[in-house]
């Protein structure tokens, strides 16, 4: 779950249909401990695990509420809770955002997927006073060669923001990896929200902009940990509010969301949601 963009010192600006509910919270960077990552890691495994077996779930005719009753049928006996559930009124376990739709979809029985379409699911966890943060674009059966696009070069400039990780780098070091790979392949990425610190809060600080400059912002250090989240649209970069939560495209074209819980350490990024051992593409 993203956090939105903000003037730099405040955090947890979250924009409505009416206007914009302002928390006016200071927050210091949180370095983490070996033993903080690892459980963050166990939250993220969950997440991982969750978010796998929903992504091989989506086809055609299946509702959105589906995957959330699925979601929430495989949390029963498992140690935590889910993260969004409740978060400032959130009402449910997973954001699920179709098509237009950024993100902070919310699941619907009423919402039914269609061949050709994409789904975002993002889902969260707190384990033991820590969380772990996650999402994938998935399309539902066929989907054309122009979205399939859009969903590899979402998760590229995933992988691409992932890779700069790494302590001596910057913040926009980070954000223009994403926003160069997006726009060199003909797409645009939101300003209005954007990655965020993670750990005992679901959203801390810094936050993370999806653009930026290389070699501006604050320094990167071992022990940090960032929800990197690329959120790209097809057409322009414009985000309009339908409601409370949902965030769309202003434009009606589609959009695609990757997010992965990364930490700084001594050996380079280390991905806190998937298992260790895992290589390769990021999704």
């Amino acid at each position: 779950m993203c956090a939105a963009r903000n003037s730099g010192e405040v955090f947890g600006e979250w924009p409505t249909a009416s206007g914009r509910k302002v928390c006016t919270v200071t927050m210091a960077i949180h370095l983490r401990s070996a033993e903080e990552l690892e459980k963050m890691h166990r939250a993220g495994l969950i997440v991982y695990q969750v978010l796998t077996e929903l992504r091989d779930m989506v086809r055609p005719g299946i509702t959105t509420m589906d995957l959330e009753k699925f979601a929430e049928a495989k949390l029963a006996g498992k140690p935590g809770r889910a993260a969004f559930k409740g978060y400032r009124g959130y009402p449910c376990v997973l954001c699920t955002s179709v098509n237009s739709e950024i993100v902070h979809g919310i699941p619907s029985p009423k919402r039914k997927l269609r061949e050709g379409e994409i789904v975002s699911i993002d889902f969260g966890m707190e384990v033991d006073g820590y969380f772990a943060d996650s999402a994938v674009t998935v399309p539902v059966g066929q989907i054309t060669p122009e979205l399939q696009k859009l969903l590899d070069v979402t998760r590229e400039s995933l992988d691409r923001a992932i890779d700069k990780m790494r302590a001596g780098n910057r913040l926009g070091d980070v954000g223009h990896a994403v926003q160069s790979w997006a726009e060199q392949n003909g797409y645009s990425v939101v300003r209005e929200f954007v990655g965020h610190g993670i750990g005992t809060k679901m959203h801390d600080e810094p936050n993370l902009p999806n653009y930026g400059d290389a070699g501006r912002g604050a320094r990167l250090q071992e022990g940090m940990v960032i929800a990197v989240e690329p959120m790209v649209n097809a057409g322009s970069p414009e985000v309009r509010m339908r409601d409370e939560w949902v965030a769309e495209t202003a434009d009606g074209k589609p959009s695609a969301h990757f997010e992965h819980t990364v930490a700084i350490t001594a050996n380079g990024p280390w991905i806190l949601t998937r298992p260790k051992e895992m290589t390769g593409p990021s999704w």
